[in-house]
């Protein structure tokens, strides 16, 4: 049994463009359709997300989703917004980063339920790689006109005097080979529909109307909007760069951070996109966000939803705990059960001074500690006076003058946190 699945993602803020037809197509019975994911790295990041989430929903109402490597397609380069060509992948490195891919789109989709409508997974190399050119061109190419091709706004905009660079021919092809990776599915799974970004609707669309032209059949297009941040910067991008997936690149707690700091405007969109709560859920979290939009009840939701799904409830716990060190609620045995990745994220940019175990294992007074060994304070008398109005605290507990720092206060055996009132903060690491 089948449930509106394009209602499903309109309410929801999803739905771009969708052909004609499409919707009756889905509600006909179980239907198969395909998203297509770069494979130049062996992780997911943020950005693949909604083309990710849009495939579970499709799962969610009773339809058969397809996730595809774009092994071949990945080698190329897409025109649509970007001007670098892509460098070739060897097979081992597709492999591998395909084995990274599959892992985590296992946490969204469900690949082994036996059940009729289970995900598969597909990497458009297999089935392009023996492909001779000239079979191409002969095959596919000559169903397809030039003049087709260049009405394509993702065309066009790299044609146009503005454009910086001009487009190659491997980028001009591209839809052409993404398309024919439509009609190689239509045939094979008799995969009826292609999602995607609404940038890449030109090259769905061609792919629906090779199957039209070669094959006689209907191919369906649907697409979702690109994701924007209220305050115009990129969305899925920190400092840092890409927001991964994957923990050994982007860390759980950096990862919930990302989602906790969303602006109140862009939580209450993110939270219909990126979880699977229900309609009343989400009407009932921004009325009760808009009550009181200081406790940013949205954004701890969809921090809290994404984390566990992306990684895991401990995952999750452990940066929340991390996460209320920064705001003073916490103590120095919260302090000590932090990893080293963990307390490095946490107090990333906070200024640092490397001290010797020796004088740790001695003991190292106050003074020298806040002043004349560190020089987180300018002198000693500085030292001294915040020491005696008790605004200094050791891994956040309030210390006096006579306090001393030894082994016990180390966290992880190698830092020491020192802080002045409630926000300047000092790591000692100790060599």
């Amino acid at each position: 049994m089948t449930s509106n699945f394009v209602e499903e993602l309109r309410w929801r803020g999803m739905l771009h463009d969708v052909m004609p037809g499409t919707e009756e197509h889905l509600l006909s019975g179980m239907q198969s359709a395909y998203v297509g994911i770069d494979p130049t790295a062996d992780s997911l990041h943020i950005g693949h997300l909604v083309g990710v989430m849009m495939l579970r929903h499709f799962q969610l109402a009773g339809h058969k989703p397809y996730a595809l490597i774009g092994g071949a397609t990945g080698m190329i380069g897409d025109p649509s917004g970007k001007s670098s060509e892509r460098n070739l992948l060897d097979e081992a490195t597709l492999a591998h980063n395909q084995a990274g891919i599959k892992g985590q789109l296992a946490r969204f989709l469900d690949f082994n339920s036996g059940k009729d409508n289970s995900a598969i997974l597909v990497n458009n190399y297999d089935w392009m790689k023996d492909f001779s050119f000239l079979e191409f061109i002969r095959d596919v190419g000559k169903h397809i006109t030039v003049n087709y091709m260049m009405a394509k706004d993702s065309v066009k905009k790299r044609l146009t005097a503005e454009a910086s660079e001009g487009l190659s021919f491997t980028e001009f092809t591209y839809q052409l080979v993404q398309g024919y990776d439509f009609l190689h599915l239509y045939r094979t799974h008799n995969c009826t529909l292609q999602m995607g970004g609404s940038d890449q609707w030109g090259n769905i669309t061609t792919g629906a109307e090779l199957v039209r032209r070669i094959d006689g059949g209907k191919g369906y297009a649907l697409t979702c909007p690109l994701i924007t941040k209220a305050d115009g910067t990129k969305f899925g991008k920190s400092e840092g760069g890409n927001i991964w997936l994957d923990s050994e690149r982007t860390s759980p707690y950096k990862f919930y951070q990302y989602w906790l700091n969303t602006s109140d405007e862009d939580a209450e969109k993110y939270i219909k996109i990126f979880t699977f709560l229900s309609k009343d859920e989400i009407i009932d979290l921004v009325n009760t966000h808009k009550e009181a939009p200081h406790l940013r009840v949205l954004q701890r939701r969809l921090a809290d939803e994404i984390t566990v799904m992306v990684h895991s409830q401990d995952d999750l716990d452990n940066a929340i705990q991390a996460s209320n060190i920064l705001f003073g609620k916490s103590t120095s045995e919260d302090l000590k059960k932090l990893n080293e990745k963990i307390f490095l994220d946490v107090f990333e940019g906070v200024p640092q001074a490397e001290v010797a175990r020796e004088d740790i294992e001695n003991g190292l007074d106050m003074i020298g500690a806040l002043a004349a060994k560190t020089n987180f304070l300018g002198s000693n008398g500085e030292a001294r006076r915040e020491l005696k109005q008790n605004s200094i605290s050791v891994n956040q507990e309030k210390v006096k003058e006579d306090y001393t720092i030894t082994t016990v206060d180390l966290i992880n055996n190698k830092f020491v946190l020192l802080q002045r009132g409630k926000k300047n903060y000092f790591v000692l690491v100790v060599q």
